[in-house]
């Protein structure tokens, strides 16, 4: 606990930037939970609800490696700031959302904020290693890692609270506010980190320069074989998350015979062991190198998904999927954390964010493709040997990782050209 209370206590910047991201990952689950709720009674259509998931995936597609680019460039801080008053501006609109005729406003919306997302979490990411020490980043990410399971469980809860109490407007101010009540926050930060001037350039020089960071950026995550290793580690677990968003429901429902509440209670399970598993890793992070985190966490994090695929082939209880689900948490905050620390100290300040956003990018494509897979495999394999393919996909990548530790481990950061 050491650790944990020397990060928490002494890095007053770090604490008002983890502090803030808690508030605002709370306003977003609020705004998630309660809009798919909202859209669905408004239209009562699942394609309309579907839309939610295309209009929020797209940028994260076509603008996270770009996004990256201007992050490099600009102050983190402020990037940080800026984002969050426009998160809080473009909320307003859903305010004139009454029915079905209007839900397009709602799509314009979810667009719009998951555009500014592709800033935000560069800018965060790359700012973490800077507030705190080296030794403390396994700590300082694991505490990221938890706060997104803590924002998950009070603001799926509020969410629909508030979607019940007052609709598209009650879930567009609450949003709001806590975005308001980031940026305060985070202006509080004493960091000051100038970025490198350029000088002025004609319209024509910038955009080639912009093209050359912006290939950059898509070079140098894969630059070298430790970053190749933390790239394709990524698609991989990323075409895993695609699977296992189609998948989950039908899995609950069809082969261990749970109704809808049953579903909701165990996805809500996996958060309360992933907070009790961040205060663990956070609490012990820093005493063992960031790549055997990663591994171990991986490959626990498989074996356990894995036994929860397949333990209904011998029995029909819930309560191992309730079991599996808690258990998770404490693997899932090792991989988190460790797999970040290690890209944090394989990059360096004003490239950090171009690589994060290509990475972000190639995943979420990735995502994509394992949505689309889920949907056509499990129909025709099953939808058990596909979740199992995904719990291995996390097995082989934590075995890789763990016999390339020592090269993780030693900070060969790739250079811009």
């Amino acid at each position: 606990m050491k650790d944990l209370w020397g990060v928490l206590v002494r890095q007053r910047d770090y604490r008002l930037m983890l502090s803030a991201g808690l508030i605002s990952l709370i306003g977003d689950w609020l705004l998630r939970t309660g809009l798919a709720f909202q859209v669905y009674v408004l239209t009562g259509s699942t394609l309309a609800s579907g839309g939610l998931l295309l209009a929020s995936f797209l940028p994260a597609v076509l603008l996270g490696s770009l996004a990256g680019v201007f992050v490099d460039r600009w102050n983190q801080r402020t990037t940080m700031i800026v984002t969050n008053v426009l998160n809080a501006v473009v909320l307003l609109p859903l305010i004139a959302v009454h029915d079905a005729s209007t839900i397009w406003i709602v799509y314009g919306v979810v667009l719009a904020q998951s555009c500014l997302q592709q800033f935000f979490t560069p800018a965060e990411q790359s700012l973490v290693p800077v507030l705190v020490n080296a030794d403390q980043l396994v700590t300082a990410n694991a505490l990221n890692s938890q706060i997104r399971d803590l924002a998950r469980l009070i603001g799926a809860a509020l969410g629909g609270v508030l979607a019940a109490a007052g609709g598209l407007t009650l879930l567009a101010l609450g949003d709001a506010a806590t975005f308001l009540v980031a940026v305060v926050l985070v202006a509080g930060m004493r960091h000051r980190h100038a970025k490198p001037q350029h000088d002025e350039e004609s319209a024509g020089g910038a955009i080639k320069r912009l093209k050359e960071e912006w290939t950059e950026g898509l070079r140098l995550c894969v630059a070298g074989p430790a970053m190749r290793l933390f790239f394709v580690f990524c698609l991989v677990t990323g075409f895993g998350e695609g699977i296992m968003s189609t998948l989950f429901a039908p899995f609950v429902s069809a082969e261990i015979g749970g109704d809808g509440q049953v579903y909701g209670l165990i996805v809500s399970s996996q958060a309360i062991g992933g907070i009790v598993g961040g205060l663990v890793a956070a609490a012990i992070g820093s005493r063992w190198p960031a790549a055997s985190l990663w591994g171990i966490g991986a490959l626990a994090f498989g074996l356990i998904d894995t036994a929860l695929f397949l333990y209904p082939l011998a029995s029909q209880s819930v309560i191992p999927a309730f079991v599996c689900m808690i258990v998770v948490g404490l693997p899932g905050a090792l991989t988190v954390a460790g797999m970040m620390t290690v890209f944090q100290n394989l990059t360096v300040d004003g490239t950090r964010g171009r690589i994060y956003g290509a990475v972000g990018a190639a995943e979420s494509v990735a995502v994509l493709l394992g949505i689309a897979a889920a949907g056509l495999l499990g129909d025709i394999v099953g939808i058990i040997p596909v979740l199992v393919f995904q719990g291995l996909g996390y097995v082989v990548g934590g075995l890789v990782v763990l016999i390339r530790r020592q090269a993780l481990e030693t900070r060969t950061v790739p250079q811009p050209v």
